[in-house]
């Protein structure tokens, strides 16, 4: 049987210098295109376990794999080859204030040297899907809070990313916001197969989708399935919408690499 693991953690401990654990004996498998929560109070460590996946900070002992490389002995190049399939977006949006929204969605793109008649194709595509078309020469600080985090969605999302990891990125979002945020992911988890990792400590979120929680308590980590009734779910998950127009974006984008 093939094996599907896109992100493996065996034994894993991590802390800062000489700190106690912030995770201890972390062990899971995470299978390509599956979409969690990860919970936890502030400072339980949920932080910590996106930057180990995302080799921004390396475990004090045990085993990660992500893409069934281990991540303990990386080359830099290796490591930058990794990330090029991976995606974070911060609750703090991490735009650039000196540069257009075009040209924050387009940054990733650059970076890996696409032609810059492909790069206006793709902006223009992801930018409509996430509502902000007519933004595109704005200055990102100009936006409100809801719609700079749609744009660094747009710019994790344009490199159609195999792992996305999104770090508390509801936290300064009303609930409209944050559930069109939600809605957004659910697309991207479901057409582009996307393995997403969505650390909040939103109640209403989790109790809202009915995703598998990985929950950080006492340096531990467990899961929680709430379609088993361990987490209690008061409402229906909303309906997506435009999900045919997600499905042609997602052929566009392949369309236009491949030009």
């Amino acid at each position: 049987m093939e094996d599907n693991t896109i992100i493996s953690f065996a034994g894993v401990g991590a802390r800062y210098d000489n700190d106690p654990d912030i995770l201890t004996d972390v062990s899971f498998n995470i299978s390509a295109g599956s979409f969690y929560f990860l919970s936890g109070a502030s400072g339980a460590g949920k932080t910590t376990l996106l930057r180990l996946i995302y080799h921004l900070h390396k475990p004090c002992r045990g085993m990660i794999k992500i893409f069934s490389m281990p991540t303990n002995s990386m080359s830099r190049d290796e490591i930058t080859e990794m990330r090029h399939k991976m995606a974070i977006v911060f609750q703090q949006y991490s735009l650039l204030s000196h540069i257009s929204v075009f040209d924050n969605v387009a940054l990733p793109l650059r970076v890996r040297g696409m032609d810059e008649v492909k790069i206006k194709k793709l902006v223009t595509k992801t930018l409509e899907w996430v509502g902000l078309a007519k933004y595109a020469n704005a200055n990102p600080k100009s936006l409100s809070g809801g719609q700079q985090q749609r744009v660094s969605v747009a710019r994790a999302i344009i490199i159609q990313p195999s792992i996305m990891l999104a770090d508390e990125p509801t936290g300064n979002l009303d609930d409209e916001n944050a559930s069109r945020l939600m809605e957004l992911f659910i697309q991207m988890n479901k057409m582009f197969n996307t393995t997403i990792i969505l650390a909040t400590h939103n109640s209403k979120l989790i109790e809202t989708y009915k995703f598998p929680i990985m929950h950080i308590e006492n340096h531990r980590l467990t899961f929680i399935n709430p379609k088993h009734g361990v987490i209690p779910t008061k409402k229906v998950a909303p309906k997506i919408q435009n999900s045919e127009y997600f499905s042609d974006l997602s052929k566009q984008f392949n369309d236009i690499g491949n030009k």
